[in-house]
This record gives C-alpha cells, sequence and structure tokens, in this order.
C-alpha cells in the first residue's frame, strides 16, 4: 500500500469529514484491531463519471430488474455486511470503530448506502461517504452474482443526476477496472479534489 500512514489517538465524526476534504482516510489492519490509521495513496483510484463503463452481458442483467435497489434504507445493514468475511474476501478492515464513525456520517447526512434486495433479503450493497460535490466509495458486499455490481451502476446513475464531479475508489481493481476506473498520481487527485468541493454540499 504505497502512500503515507499515519495514526491518530482519537477520530471524531468531524475530523473524519476533515479528513476525506485533503485526501485522508482511515482504515485498520483488521477487524479484531481495534486502531486506525490514516491512508493517503501515492496513486489514487477514480473512477471518471463521464467514461464509466457497463458491460453488454451486465447491461443485459440490469435490463431484467434482478433486484428492487434502494438508497439508504439498511446502512447500517450494508456495513455490517461489508465487514463479513467471506470466501473472496477472509478477512476485511472494517472494525468496531469504523462501523461507529461511518454509522454517525450518515445520521448526520455525508455516509450513503446503495442496496439489492430480494424480496426482504438484502443481498448486496455498497456504501460511502459524500461531501461537496465528491463521493468516497468504502466498501461493497454481494451475496448474489452481479448484485454489488448493479448498484455501483446506480450508483452512478445517481452521482451523474445530481451533479457530483467525484467518484474516488481509494485504490483500483480488475473489477473496478472493467468499469472504468484509473489510478491518477496524488498531485492530479488532489486538484480534482478541490474542484468537486468548490461546490456546496449536493444531496444524494
Amino acid at each position: 500500500m504505497a502512500g503515507r500512514r499515519s495514526r491518530h489517538p482519537e477520530i471524531t465524526p468531524e475530523l473524519l469529514l476533515r479528513a476525506y476534504s485533503i485526501g485522508l482516510f482511515p482504515m485498520a489492519d483488521s477487524a479484531d484491531d481495534p486502531e486506525l490509521f490514516w491512508v493517503e495513496p501515492d496513486m489514487r483510484g477514480v473512477i471518471p463519471l463521464d467514461d464509466f463503463h457497463v458491460s453488454r452481458s451486465l447491461a443485459k442483467t440490469i435490463r431484467k430488474s434482478p433486484f428492487d435497489i434502494r438508497f439508504d434504507s439498511a446502512f447500517d445493514a450494508v456495513l455490517a455486511a461489508c465487514a463479513e468475511a467471506a470466501p473472496d474476501r477472509p478477512s476485511t478492515w472494517i472494525n468496531t470503530k469504523i462501523k461507529s464513525l461511518y454509522g454517525t456520517l450518515h445520521r448526520m447526512g455525508h455516509a450513503h448506502s446503495v442496496e439489492a434486495w430480494e424480496g426482504d433479503q438484502l443481498v448486496g450493497g455498497l456504501y460511502g461517504v459524500s461531501l461537496g460535490a465528491a463521493f468516497f466509495g468504502e466498501s461493497m458486499f454481494s451475496r448474489r452474482t452481479d448484485a454489488s455490481k448493479i448498484c455501483l451502476v446506480h450508483l452512478v446513475e445517481r452521482l451523474k443526476d445530481r451533479g457530483f464531479r467525484l467518484l474516488d475508489t481509494q485504490f483500483t481493481t480488475e473489477h473496478l477496472k472493467t468499469f472504468g476506473a484509473i489510478d491518477v498520481p496524488k498531485i492530479e487527485y488532489e486538484d480534482m479534489l478541490a474542484n468537486a468541493l468548490a461546490s456546496p454540499h449536493l444531496p444524494f
């Protein structure tokens, strides 16, 4: 994980928002580690909203409307699911402190979830933080094929509809690159972030 990493004795929701505004975000070494540290990657993952790519196969699946997509109806449940271990993710960095902080940000109107439902069962979702015209994606989970991918598509549509300028993914993965995610140098990211934060805080 390239980039600056430093610990802080106590992180409040207000400090957390300030950190996002200057390009920092918190992580833990594991879900069992009570401590958090700040991360500032040298290369930042971003999905350019105007270059978002949806494969033909995924677009075909979306047209079938396999899930009921909701926003902010079960934030805590999405956060808890993202924190769970999975076959392809034996451990996560979402500890108790992160759950508490982001739950508070949600109640403050700065953290949001996109959810895929199958009847009354939550089968996929993602969550992140909004600030100005920027959205910082944090984590996603899927219990059905394509559930988290479809949530990402709906997230991008919502951000574009509301005038957001930046979708920050923190890092890129091969999975995110299929949607158009790119790595940008820190100095370029800082300009993108400043541009997005020059806007008043947009409603999600």
